[in-house]
């Protein structure tokens, strides 16, 4: 299995727009099918890693852009912030 530095960087690599939140990071991506076959492979590994991170992807209608936010406890956006800027 890939590292969650490879799986999460690669992520956003692909992102159009990274923004922090209070608890972890927002990243969004441009509506295409290849890009979320790739979101639901990093939240299904991310998820077995990382039991403290959370996932919410919202898919906007009308090919709008798809938005996943990550966070979790006290200190998640550092570290989510130092993985996706590696």
């Amino acid at each position: 299995m890939a590292t969650s530095e490879a799986l999460l960087s690669g992520l956003a690599a692909r992102a159009i727009e990274r923004a922090p939140t209070d608890h972890g990071y927002r990243l969004s991506f441009a509506p295409d099918s290849e890009t979320l076959r790739l979101i639901a492979t990093v939240i299904d590994a991310e998820r077995r890693c990382c039991r403290w991170l959370s996932f919410t992807l919202t898919v906007a209608s009308d090919d709008g852009p798809m938005v996943l936010t990550l966070s979790g406890p006290d200190g998640a956006r550092e570290f989510l912030g130092a993985l996706l800027n590696s």
